[in-house]
């Protein structure tokens, strides 16, 4: 992913591409076993595709491939009374083994076994709103750079954002709503410069190397799952390598990346990524105002005692920078690159981030079921700081000072039942909050200048309960779950009524080949830990009392088409219902409008009075990689309202109304692999600056940025977006390691996003604000076009060893 432009591109393509590889065999190995009791299944049938190539497990339930070309294949097992089940783009090598362990589960009658199941995900619990991404899946895709936050703005209910930041908006909700688990355990944080009080960030953190396969819910959570209001990313990690030690390097556009994957012993193996940003050198040579650096580690350490037992721990890991490129405009003369780059310098503050989190999960399985117990550590360490005209010699114009952390200390228990076509899930989740908050800040409002100074400390619990209960006849399926939460913050949050999250999913199948399905679901999410640790000058948690947990009902309904063994055909309409949601009242809007931006959201005054709605349709069609093709054609119609301070629904800052994504690829002779994928999203809403207090003096010279006129709360919509991004990979296999290279570039026709304009003071040529001739007490103003977009070229490597 080395970014490059003009002639450098093609120049390196040349100079790589005229390497020679030579094909070698390739192995994939795996396991066969009963998923719920971990018990091997000897002598089950499985088939490669392409070309047909059978296996039978032994006694062990263990199979062997070997001598394969390198490649992408589809492996289909079956299996005496369990259901049969397909697995899709397996990619094969022969710089290493490829280890696929397969669990089957109970078949309820006959017709179970005979007819394959598609390589979609299945669950009692979620029959709507459930998509599966395999690492193969995302590591190729258009335009996402090898960052999954990117991969699911092609699937439909997510909206994607211009820009380069990754925020998931899904079905109108805002990107705070989203929950992150690896391996089981949850992990809070996904994104390098993590908007706090949100979830979104312009870079991914996690590495794919590590992904097996990715589940992802916008809906139909499962009760272990919780603190979510609109969407679960579930990843799932491979296991370590059992054969030999394995390395693999990648070269990328922002970053570069080393993964150790080897055995420890018999028993026991670890995977560790390494990874360091060079986007500050880039950005430098671009004179872009921002200077931006990060790096991230990662691990799985895994051991199997025996059949029965086994404990995986897991750590990742960021230290992010931000910092202000003040010689930015040396030798610019274009008039609107002075002006975006000046409103960029007077408004980023220098940012330092770190965050971690480490876990570990252990499983013991029984003959009819399992126990798995989570014991997990995070934290996220953040301060912001900025000085006015970027001075920092004069402590006098110190305009933010902001440090804050959050930890989290958590343990989850589960257990797994399984007893014929009954299925039940029940548990309890405790976990130890601590937060500090040390806060300088100075604002104007519309009631005038203002000093928010505090330091704030909070420590409390919080607990949880959940069960399911999942039956499966021949036709129907039918799951019922129960979940609370309570946090001994304050006296709103302890009734574990007021928490009470029912839920029931049926899917009736109508013919093999079609289903009805459909969710009813209540959920609770926790405000943001900025809101709950906020202080007013009195020093009280000034929330805690006019605050409680956030609550949405989810009503999903869809049919479901699976057109052949790797390609389904979905249809699904949601209605979503808010309320308690935070609302600021400082500016008096729902904080449901906010996260899809760098900062804090949260550190003010807030009630949970707010209210709203999304509904809409969703159209998909997927298919796997099956004879060399793969493609998404997705469609959402969505509607995202939220009450003002009038009491009002009016359009939210997510509601685009139609977003459409095609995505398509093959996979050609030679190891050529081209993809290809189209976004396009309807225009959101946004809010206009308030002109006359903007231009204040009073006003503008406290921060030097203009205030929003909230009292016109998204009254002004932006135009379309649309963007069309191309990849193209060719992989070599050499006798001991594999070489592949892609070009991905990003926005193909150098389409204008359309973003918010901002607002700047005009200035004379010493660069101070001008005062307005007709009126003393103001500055001369004027809006501008943030408008921008041209492609992203990008060069990457990726070297297996």
């Amino acid at each position: 992913m080395c970014g490059f432009k003009g002639k450098g591109i093609l120049f390196m393509l040349l100079c790589i591409w005229s390497f020679q590889g030579v094909a070698q065999s390739g192995v994939i190995r795996g396991r066969v076993f009963d998923k719920v009791n971990n018990e091997e299944l000897p002598f089950a049938n499985l088939m490669l595709q392409p070309g047909g190539i059978k296996a039978t497990s032994d006694i062990d339930g263990t199979y062997v491939f070997e001598n394969l070309e390198p490649g992408n294949y589809n492996l289909e097992v079956r299996y005496a009374s369990y259901q049969a089940t397909a697995i899709s783009d397996i990619p094969v090598s022969n710089a290493k083994e490829t280890e696929v362990n397969v669990g089957l589960k109970t078949a309820v009658d006959s017709l179970q076994e005979l007819v394959i199941v598609s390589p979609f995900t299945e669950l009692e619990e979620a029959p709507v709103s459930l998509r599966n991404l395999s690492a193969a899946e995302i590591e190729r895709f258009p335009g996402a750079n090898r960052d999954v936050s990117k991969v699911v703005q092609s699937l439909p209910g997510v909206s994607p954002q211009p820009g380069f930041r990754n925020d998931i908006v899904i079905r109108g909700g805002a990107p705070n709503e989203n929950r992150f688990f690896l391996d089981h355990i949850e992990v809070p944080n996904i994104n390098h410069f993590a908007t706090q009080g949100s979830s979104g960030g312009p870079v991914g953190l996690i590495n794919i190397n590590f992904i097996r396969s990715v589940d992802f819910y916008t809906g139909a959570f499962p009760t272990m799952k919780g603190n979510a209001l609109s969407s679960v990313l579930d990843f799932k990690q491979k296991d370590p390598a059992k054969d030999k030690f394995n390395s693999t390097f990648t070269l990328g556009s922002s970053d570069v990346g080393i993964t150790f994957d080897t055995p420890l012993s018999e028993k026991t193996g670890l995977i560790f990524s390494a990874r360091r940003s060079y986007l500050q050198f880039l950005f430098q040579a671009l004179k872009l105002p921002f200077l931006p650096t990060y790096n991230d580690a990662q691990f799985k350490l895994k051991h199997k005692f025996d059949d029965k037992n086994e404990l995986t721990i897991i750590g990742l890991g960021a230290i992010d920078n931000f910092n202000i490129n003040t010689s930015v405009n040396d030798g610019v003369t274009d008039e609107s690159i002075l002006e975006r780059n000046n409103f960029i310098l007077g408004n980023i503050p220098v940012q330092e981030q770190w965050n971690y989190t480490v876990g570990a999960k252990y499983r013991r399985y029984r003959e009819n079921g399992y126990h798995t117990f989570i014991l997990s550590r995070n934290q996220l360490s953040n301060s912001s700081t900025k000085y006015l005209d970027n001075d920092e010699s004069d402590d006098s114009k110190l305009l933010l000072d902001y440090v804050s952390r959050e930890t989290e200390t958590k343990f989850r228990y589960e257990n797994l039942i399984q007893k014929e076509n009954w299925k039940i899930t029940y548990g309890a989740g405790l976990q130890h909050v601590n937060y500090t908050n040390a806060t300088y800040n100075k604002i104007f409002t519309q009631q005038g200048p203002a000093t928010v100074d505090f330091d704030s400390e909070m420590s409390f619990q919080k607990y949880a309960l959940f069960g399911q209960l999942s039956r499966e006849w021949r036709r129907l399926t039918l799951s019922f779950g129960l979940r609370t939460d309570i946090a001994d913050y304050g006296s709103e949050y302890m009734n574990p009524l007021d928490q009470l999250s029912p839920r029931i999913s049926a899917s009736y199948k109508v013919a093999p080949k079609w289903s009805v399905n459909g969710n009813w679901g209540m959920y609770s999410q926790l405000p943001a830990y900025t809101i709950l640790g906020y202080r007013d000058s009195l020093n009280q948690l000034a929330n805690r009392d006019r605050t409680g947990y956030i609550d949405v009902s989810h009503y999903v309904l869809g049919v479901k088409y699976d057109v052949g063994t790797y390609s389904r055909l979905s249809i699904e309409g949601f209605y979503k219902d808010y309320s308690n949601y935070p609302f600021s009242i400082r500016d008096s809007i729902s904080l449901a409008n906010l996260g899809a931006d760098f900062g804090v959201i949260g550190n003010e005054p807030i009630n949970s009075t707010s209210e709203g709605r999304s509904y809409g349709l969703e159209f998909l069609f997927q298919q796997k990689l099956s004879k060399g093709f793969y493609g998404i054609v997705a469609y959402t119609l969505v509607r995202s309202e939220f009450k003002d301070k009038n009491d009002a629904y009016i359009p939210s800052a997510w509601d685009n109304r139609h977003v459409v994504s095609l995505t398509g690829g093959k996979k050609f002779k030679k190891n050529w692999d081209l993809g290809l994928r189209w976004l396009f999203s309807g225009g959101a809403p946004y809010t206009p600056f308030d002109l006359a207090t903007s231009s204040l003096r009073a006003s503008w010279d406290v921060r030097g940025q203009g205030l929003l006129d909230y009292n016109r709360l998204n009254s002004e919509r932006l135009g379309v977006f649309h963007q069309l991004d191309i990849r193209v990979d060719k992989r070599f296999y050499f006798k001991k390691w594999s070489l592949n290279l892609y070009l991905d570039i990003q926005n193909m026709y150098a389409f204008a996003a359309p973003t918010a304009p901002f607002l700047i003071a005009e200035t004379d040529a010493d660069g101070n604000p001008i005062v307005d001739p007709n009126d003393s007490s103001r500055y001369l103003v004027k809006t501008v076009d943030s408008s921008s977009g041209s492609p992203i070229p990008t060069i990457g490597i990726i070297a297996e060893f």
